[in-house]
Protein backbone atom coordinates (compact mmCIF):
# COMPACT_ATOMS: atom_id res chain seq x y z
CA UNK A 1 0.00 0.00 0.00
CA UNK A 2 3.07 2.45 1.01
CA UNK A 3 4.17 1.99 -2.68
CA UNK A 4 0.95 2.82 -4.23
CA UNK A 5 0.95 5.88 -2.29
CA UNK A 6 4.23 6.72 -3.50
CA UNK A 7 3.39 6.21 -7.30
CA UNK A 8 -0.09 8.42 -6.33
CA UNK A 9 2.59 11.23 -5.00
CA UNK A 10 4.74 10.90 -8.00
CA UNK A 11 1.81 11.24 -10.13
CA UNK A 12 0.41 13.80 -8.57
CA UNK A 13 3.68 16.06 -8.55
CA UNK A 14 4.31 15.70 -11.88
CA UNK A 15 0.71 16.41 -13.21
CA UNK A 16 0.75 19.54 -10.43
CA UNK A 17 4.12 20.42 -12.72
CA UNK A 18 3.51 19.92 -15.88
CA UNK A 19 0.00 21.90 -15.52
CA UNK A 20 1.88 24.53 -13.45
CA UNK A 21 4.42 24.81 -16.81
CA UNK A 22 1.40 24.94 -18.78
CA UNK A 23 -0.55 28.17 -17.01
CA UNK A 24 3.07 29.53 -16.89
CA UNK A 25 3.64 29.33 -20.61
CA UNK A 26 -0.30 30.74 -21.46
CA UNK A 27 1.03 33.86 -19.41
CA UNK A 28 4.05 34.28 -21.11
CA UNK A 29 2.18 33.65 -24.21
CA UNK A 30 -0.26 36.32 -23.56
CA UNK A 31 2.62 38.68 -22.75
CA UNK A 32 4.78 37.87 -26.07
CA UNK A 33 1.44 37.81 -28.26
CA UNK A 34 1.05 41.49 -26.66
CA UNK A 35 4.38 42.16 -27.16
CA UNK A 36 4.50 40.80 -30.82
CA UNK A 37 1.15 42.58 -31.80
CA UNK A 38 2.60 46.18 -30.38
CA UNK A 39 5.66 45.42 -32.46
CA UNK A 40 3.27 44.85 -35.98
CA UNK A 41 1.59 47.84 -35.10
CA UNK A 42 4.53 50.04 -34.20
CA UNK A 43 6.18 49.21 -37.50
CA UNK A 44 3.20 49.46 -39.38
CA UNK A 45 2.76 53.11 -38.07
CA UNK A 46 6.34 53.61 -38.59
CA UNK A 47 5.83 52.49 -42.33
CA UNK A 48 2.63 54.93 -42.80
CA UNK A 49 4.51 57.62 -41.39
CA UNK A 50 7.33 57.75 -43.49
CA UNK A 51 5.45 57.76 -46.39
CA UNK A 52 2.85 60.13 -44.92
CA UNK A 53 4.04 62.30 -42.57
CA UNK A 54 1.69 65.31 -42.87
CA UNK A 55 -1.03 62.65 -41.34
CA UNK A 56 0.87 62.27 -37.94
CA UNK A 57 -1.47 64.19 -35.86
CA UNK A 58 -5.03 62.21 -37.31
CA UNK A 59 -2.98 58.96 -37.33
CA UNK A 60 -1.72 58.66 -33.70
CA UNK A 61 -5.33 60.11 -32.81
CA UNK A 62 -7.13 57.50 -34.53
CA UNK A 63 -4.15 54.89 -32.88
CA UNK A 64 -5.29 56.69 -29.10
CA UNK A 65 -9.61 56.16 -30.49
CA UNK A 66 -8.79 52.85 -31.56
CA UNK A 67 -6.97 51.61 -28.26
CA UNK A 68 -9.53 53.14 -26.27
CA UNK A 69 -12.36 51.11 -27.73
CA UNK A 70 -13.41 47.26 -26.50
CA UNK A 71 -11.60 44.51 -28.34
CA UNK A 72 -12.74 44.33 -32.37
CA UNK A 73 -14.97 41.29 -33.41
CA UNK A 74 -13.60 38.31 -35.43
CA UNK A 75 -15.76 39.47 -38.11
CA UNK A 76 -13.62 42.29 -39.02
CA UNK A 77 -10.69 39.81 -39.87
CA UNK A 78 -12.70 39.50 -43.47
CA UNK A 79 -11.52 43.56 -44.46
CA UNK A 80 -8.34 41.80 -44.34
CA UNK A 81 -9.24 38.64 -46.14
CA UNK A 82 -10.60 41.10 -49.13
CA UNK A 83 -6.69 42.28 -49.48
CA UNK A 84 -5.61 38.92 -49.38
CA UNK A 85 -4.13 38.74 -46.07
CA UNK A 86 -5.24 35.78 -43.48
CA UNK A 87 -4.59 36.01 -39.65
CA UNK A 88 -1.38 33.52 -39.58
CA UNK A 89 0.39 36.42 -41.46
CA UNK A 90 0.19 38.44 -38.24
CA UNK A 91 1.46 35.87 -36.19
CA UNK A 92 4.66 34.74 -36.91
CA UNK A 93 6.93 36.65 -34.99
CA UNK A 94 5.31 35.09 -32.16
CA UNK A 95 4.75 31.08 -32.75
CA UNK A 96 8.16 30.26 -32.77
CA UNK A 97 8.80 31.89 -28.94
CA UNK A 98 5.23 29.92 -27.66
CA UNK A 99 6.75 26.76 -29.33
CA UNK A 100 9.96 26.94 -27.51
CA UNK A 101 8.33 27.92 -24.29
CA UNK A 102 5.58 24.54 -24.54
CA UNK A 103 8.53 22.50 -24.90
CA UNK A 104 10.49 24.28 -22.17
CA UNK A 105 7.42 23.49 -19.88
CA UNK A 106 7.29 19.92 -21.31
CA UNK A 107 11.19 19.26 -20.49
CA UNK A 108 10.15 20.74 -17.18
CA UNK A 109 7.76 18.47 -16.06
CA UNK A 110 9.69 15.12 -17.09
CA UNK A 111 13.01 16.38 -16.00
CA UNK A 112 10.82 16.70 -11.66
CA UNK A 113 9.24 13.47 -12.79
CA UNK A 114 13.04 12.26 -13.24
CA UNK A 115 14.15 13.53 -10.38
CA UNK A 116 10.91 12.42 -7.74
CA UNK A 117 11.24 9.05 -9.33
CA UNK A 118 14.98 8.83 -8.82
CA UNK A 119 14.61 9.95 -5.30
CA UNK A 120 12.01 7.19 -5.07
CA UNK A 121 14.16 4.55 -6.27
CA UNK A 122 17.08 5.60 -4.61
CA UNK A 123 14.90 5.37 -1.29
CA UNK A 124 13.75 1.70 -2.13
CA UNK A 125 17.88 0.54 -2.98
CA UNK A 126 18.51 2.00 0.32
CA UNK A 127 16.07 0.03 2.09
CA UNK A 128 17.21 -2.73 0.15
CA UNK A 129 20.75 -2.80 0.58
CA UNK A 130 20.00 -2.10 4.68
CA UNK A 131 18.07 -5.44 4.83
CA UNK A 132 20.73 -6.89 2.81
CA UNK A 133 23.55 -5.54 5.15
CA UNK A 134 21.25 -6.97 8.30
CA UNK A 135 21.09 -10.47 6.64
CA UNK A 136 24.99 -10.44 6.19
CA UNK A 137 25.62 -9.65 9.57
CA UNK A 138 23.35 -12.22 10.41
CA UNK A 139 24.71 -15.09 8.62
CA UNK A 140 28.36 -13.77 9.81
CA UNK A 141 27.17 -14.63 13.36
CA UNK A 142 26.85 -10.72 14.67
CA UNK A 143 23.91 -9.73 16.72
CA UNK A 144 22.04 -7.02 16.26
CA UNK A 145 18.42 -5.50 15.01
CA UNK A 146 17.46 -3.35 12.18
CA UNK A 147 15.14 -0.11 13.69
CA UNK A 148 12.82 1.08 11.85
CA UNK A 149 11.93 4.91 12.28
CA UNK A 150 9.26 4.95 10.33
CA UNK A 151 6.77 2.78 7.77
CA UNK A 152 7.88 1.91 4.46
CA UNK A 153 6.61 -0.17 1.23
CA UNK A 154 9.70 -2.73 2.70
CA UNK A 155 7.81 -3.13 6.18
CA UNK A 156 6.18 -6.50 5.93
CA UNK A 157 9.36 -7.66 4.25
CA UNK A 158 11.52 -6.39 7.26
CA UNK A 159 9.17 -8.10 9.70
CA UNK A 160 8.99 -11.28 7.63
CA UNK A 161 13.09 -11.22 7.92
CA UNK A 162 12.53 -10.72 11.77
CA UNK A 163 10.56 -13.45 11.89
CA UNK A 164 12.37 -15.82 9.93
CA UNK A 165 15.53 -14.88 11.77
CA UNK A 166 14.07 -15.42 15.26
CA UNK A 167 12.63 -18.81 14.21
CA UNK A 168 16.38 -19.74 12.95
CA UNK A 169 18.21 -19.06 15.99
CA UNK A 170 15.41 -20.94 17.72
CA UNK A 171 16.40 -23.80 15.94
CA UNK A 172 20.05 -23.65 15.72
CA UNK A 173 19.82 -23.54 19.46
CA UNK A 174 17.69 -26.43 19.88
CA UNK A 175 19.92 -28.44 17.23
CA UNK A 176 22.99 -27.75 19.03
CA UNK A 177 21.17 -28.17 22.26
CA UNK A 178 20.63 -31.56 20.38
CA UNK A 179 23.74 -31.90 19.75
CA UNK A 180 25.49 -31.59 22.81
CA UNK A 181 23.03 -33.74 24.22
CA UNK A 182 23.75 -36.27 21.87
CA UNK A 183 27.86 -35.82 22.41
CA UNK A 184 27.48 -36.25 26.37
CA UNK A 185 25.29 -39.22 25.95
CA UNK A 186 28.04 -41.04 23.18
CA UNK A 187 30.31 -39.84 25.50
CA UNK A 188 28.75 -41.64 28.55
CA UNK A 189 28.43 -44.90 26.92
CA UNK A 190 31.90 -44.58 25.57
CA UNK A 191 32.90 -44.21 29.57
CA UNK A 192 30.56 -47.04 30.82
CA UNK A 193 32.14 -49.52 28.18
CA UNK A 194 35.70 -48.48 29.16
CA UNK A 195 35.38 -50.05 33.05
CA UNK A 196 33.91 -53.42 32.13
CA UNK A 197 36.77 -53.82 29.24
CA UNK A 198 39.39 -53.01 31.30
CA UNK A 199 38.00 -55.62 33.89
CA UNK A 200 37.87 -57.90 31.15
CA UNK A 201 41.12 -57.77 29.95
CA UNK A 202 42.39 -57.86 33.22
CA UNK A 203 40.46 -61.06 33.69
CA UNK A 204 42.01 -62.45 29.98
CA UNK A 205 45.74 -61.69 31.58
CA UNK A 206 44.91 -63.83 34.42
CA UNK A 207 43.56 -66.31 32.14
CA UNK A 208 46.26 -66.73 29.73
CA UNK A 209 48.65 -66.74 32.63
CA UNK A 210 47.07 -69.72 34.78
CA UNK A 211 44.92 -71.34 32.58
CA UNK A 212 45.53 -71.48 28.93
CA UNK A 213 43.09 -71.74 26.19
CA UNK A 214 43.21 -71.88 22.73
CA UNK A 215 39.54 -69.26 22.66
CA UNK A 216 41.36 -66.61 24.39
CA UNK A 217 42.54 -65.38 21.71
CA UNK A 218 39.28 -65.19 20.09
CA UNK A 219 37.71 -63.14 23.18
CA UNK A 220 40.94 -60.58 23.21
CA UNK A 221 40.47 -59.79 19.59
CA UNK A 222 36.72 -58.97 20.42
CA UNK A 223 37.73 -57.32 23.68
CA UNK A 224 40.27 -55.08 21.14
CA UNK A 225 37.86 -54.42 18.71
CA UNK A 226 35.69 -53.17 21.64
CA UNK A 227 38.32 -50.79 22.74
CA UNK A 228 38.79 -49.44 18.84
CA UNK A 229 34.77 -48.39 19.27
CA UNK A 230 35.59 -46.73 23.00
CA UNK A 231 38.03 -44.84 21.37
CA UNK A 232 35.78 -43.81 17.99
CA UNK A 233 33.22 -42.64 20.27
CA UNK A 234 35.15 -40.55 22.25
CA UNK A 235 36.60 -39.16 19.51
CA UNK A 236 33.15 -38.21 17.74
CA UNK A 237 31.29 -36.89 21.45
CA UNK A 238 34.45 -34.53 21.75
CA UNK A 239 34.00 -33.29 17.53
CA UNK A 240 30.18 -33.04 18.60
CA UNK A 241 30.94 -30.89 21.87
CA UNK A 242 33.57 -28.66 20.33
CA UNK A 243 35.99 -30.20 22.44
CA UNK A 244 38.67 -31.83 20.17
CA UNK A 245 41.14 -29.20 19.37
CA UNK A 246 43.18 -29.69 16.32
CA UNK A 247 46.79 -28.06 15.55
CA UNK A 248 47.40 -26.22 12.59
CA UNK A 249 50.65 -26.63 11.75
CA UNK A 250 52.50 -27.59 8.20
CA UNK A 251 51.74 -31.42 7.75
CA UNK A 252 54.27 -33.25 4.84
CA UNK A 253 51.79 -35.44 3.15
CA UNK A 254 54.18 -38.45 2.27
CA UNK A 255 55.00 -38.58 5.98
CA UNK A 256 51.53 -38.74 6.96
CA UNK A 257 50.54 -41.45 4.69
CA UNK A 258 53.82 -43.37 5.69
CA UNK A 259 52.53 -43.33 9.10
CA UNK A 260 49.21 -44.57 8.47
CA UNK A 261 50.63 -47.37 6.34
CA UNK A 262 53.24 -48.01 9.11
CA UNK A 263 50.60 -48.45 11.81
CA UNK A 264 48.32 -50.94 9.72
CA UNK A 265 51.58 -53.07 8.54
CA UNK A 266 50.43 -56.13 10.62
CA UNK A 267 47.35 -56.29 9.29
CA UNK A 268 48.16 -55.73 6.32
CA UNK A 269 50.57 -58.55 6.04
CA UNK A 270 48.20 -60.86 7.91
CA UNK A 271 45.60 -59.78 4.75
CA UNK A 272 48.35 -59.65 1.97
CA UNK A 273 47.94 -56.90 1.00
CA UNK A 274 50.76 -53.85 0.43
CA UNK A 275 50.42 -49.84 0.24
CA UNK A 276 52.14 -47.93 -2.26
CA UNK A 277 53.21 -44.63 -1.67
CA UNK A 278 55.06 -42.45 -4.09
CA UNK A 279 57.97 -39.48 -2.82
CA UNK A 280 56.30 -36.53 -4.50
CA UNK A 281 58.63 -34.30 -3.00
CA UNK A 282 57.24 -31.65 -0.08
CA UNK A 283 53.93 -31.23 -0.49
CA UNK A 284 52.28 -30.05 2.75
CA UNK A 285 48.83 -28.86 4.26
CA UNK A 286 48.30 -27.19 7.81
CA UNK A 287 46.75 -29.34 9.58
CA UNK A 288 47.33 -31.75 12.72
CA UNK A 289 49.57 -34.96 12.28
CA UNK A 290 48.39 -36.76 14.36
CA UNK A 291 44.84 -36.87 14.24
CA UNK A 292 45.46 -36.45 9.83
CA UNK A 293 47.17 -39.79 10.49
CA UNK A 294 44.07 -41.37 12.37
CA UNK A 295 41.84 -40.12 9.47
CA UNK A 296 44.20 -41.65 6.70
CA UNK A 297 44.59 -45.24 8.83
CA UNK A 298 40.42 -45.12 8.36
CA UNK A 299 40.67 -44.64 4.90
CA UNK A 300 43.79 -47.29 4.53
CA UNK A 301 42.30 -50.04 6.62
CA UNK A 302 38.91 -49.75 4.11
CA UNK A 303 40.61 -50.16 0.91
CA UNK A 304 43.11 -52.99 2.63
CA UNK A 305 39.62 -55.44 4.31
CA UNK A 306 38.33 -54.84 0.37
CA UNK A 307 41.10 -55.48 -1.67
CA UNK A 308 42.01 -59.57 -3.26
CA UNK A 309 45.03 -61.24 -1.57
CA UNK A 310 48.39 -59.81 -2.69
CA UNK A 311 46.37 -56.58 -3.76
CA UNK A 312 47.84 -52.93 -3.79
CA UNK A 313 46.26 -49.66 -2.26
CA UNK A 314 47.77 -47.09 -3.95
CA UNK A 315 48.12 -43.32 -3.00
CA UNK A 316 48.53 -40.21 -4.45
CA UNK A 317 48.81 -36.50 -4.08
CA UNK A 318 49.69 -33.13 -5.36
CA UNK A 319 49.02 -29.48 -4.37
CA UNK A 320 47.96 -26.24 -6.25
CA UNK A 321 47.48 -22.72 -5.07
CA UNK A 322 43.74 -23.57 -4.11
CA UNK A 323 44.11 -26.72 -1.81
CA UNK A 324 46.34 -30.18 -1.36
CA UNK A 325 44.87 -33.39 -2.56
CA UNK A 326 45.56 -36.93 -1.16
CA UNK A 327 44.31 -40.20 -3.24
CA UNK A 328 43.59 -43.50 -1.67
CA UNK A 329 42.25 -46.29 -4.11
CA UNK A 330 41.96 -49.94 -4.45
CA UNK A 331 41.63 -53.30 -6.67
CA UNK A 332 38.87 -54.05 -5.10
CA UNK A 333 35.00 -54.65 -6.70
CA UNK A 334 34.06 -51.07 -5.44
CA UNK A 335 31.31 -49.80 -3.78
CA UNK A 336 27.99 -50.62 -4.57
CA UNK A 337 26.05 -47.95 -6.00
CA UNK A 338 23.38 -47.66 -3.37
CA UNK A 339 26.30 -47.50 -1.04
CA UNK A 340 27.87 -44.04 -2.04
CA UNK A 341 24.75 -41.57 -0.85
CA UNK A 342 25.29 -42.64 2.73
CA UNK A 343 29.00 -43.91 2.55
CA UNK A 344 30.10 -41.83 5.14
CA UNK A 345 26.81 -41.34 7.54
CA UNK A 346 27.63 -42.29 11.05
CA UNK A 347 26.68 -46.10 12.07
CA UNK A 348 26.11 -46.99 8.34
CA UNK A 349 27.24 -50.21 7.47
CA UNK A 350 27.41 -51.02 3.23
CA UNK A 351 26.60 -53.90 1.34
CA UNK A 352 30.21 -54.45 1.01
CA UNK A 353 30.99 -53.38 4.62
CA UNK A 354 33.24 -55.56 6.61
CA UNK A 355 32.44 -58.30 8.99
CA UNK A 356 32.07 -56.87 12.24
CA UNK A 357 32.64 -53.18 11.21
CA UNK A 358 30.51 -50.76 13.70
CA UNK A 359 30.36 -48.06 10.70
CA UNK A 360 32.24 -45.35 12.66
CA UNK A 361 35.61 -45.14 10.87
CA UNK A 362 34.73 -43.20 7.51
CA UNK A 363 32.60 -40.67 9.28
CA UNK A 364 35.31 -40.19 11.63
CA UNK A 365 37.48 -39.54 9.17
CA UNK A 366 35.35 -36.70 7.30
CA UNK A 367 35.13 -34.99 10.29
CA UNK A 368 38.56 -34.66 11.09
CA UNK A 369 39.45 -33.72 7.44
CA UNK A 370 36.33 -31.17 7.67
CA UNK A 371 37.70 -29.53 11.01
CA UNK A 372 41.15 -28.81 8.61
CA UNK A 373 38.94 -26.77 6.50
CA UNK A 374 39.10 -30.31 3.76
CA UNK A 375 36.57 -32.27 2.29
CA UNK A 376 36.24 -36.02 1.72
CA UNK A 377 34.62 -37.71 -1.07
CA UNK A 378 34.02 -41.49 -2.49
CA UNK A 379 33.83 -42.75 -6.03
CA UNK A 380 33.85 -46.01 -7.75
CA UNK A 381 37.07 -45.98 -10.44
CA UNK A 382 35.89 -46.63 -14.10
CA UNK A 383 38.79 -49.71 -14.28
CA UNK A 384 37.38 -51.17 -11.05
CA UNK A 385 38.19 -50.73 -7.32
CA UNK A 386 36.97 -47.96 -4.55
CA UNK A 387 39.06 -44.05 -4.35
CA UNK A 388 38.60 -41.82 -1.38
CA UNK A 389 39.34 -38.45 -2.43
CA UNK A 390 40.48 -35.78 0.03
CA UNK A 391 40.79 -32.12 -0.53
CA UNK A 392 42.16 -29.92 2.22
CA UNK A 393 42.18 -26.07 1.56
CA UNK A 394 44.62 -23.61 1.59
CA UNK A 395 42.20 -20.83 3.21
Amino acid sequence: MKEKGIQRLLFWITAAVFLGGLFLTALLWQRQYQRAAGEQMAAFCQTVLEEHPELEEEFLSSLKDFLERPAPPSENLGLLEQYGYESSDFGKAVSGRMAALALSAGILALAVYALCAGWAAGKRKARLMELTEYLERVNTGAPGTLIQEKEDAYSGLQDEIYKTVTNLYATREEALKARKSFADNLANIAHQLKTPLTAADLSLQLMETSAPNPYILSVRRQIGRLNDLEEELLTLAGIDAGTLELKKEPVDVYTALSLAAENLQELMDKAGVRAEIPDHGCVEFTGDLEWSVEALMNLLKNCMEHSPERGTIFCGYSANPLYTEISIWDQGPGFAPEDLPRLFERFYRGKNGAAGGAGIGLALSRALFEMQNGSLTARNLPEGGACFEIRIYSH
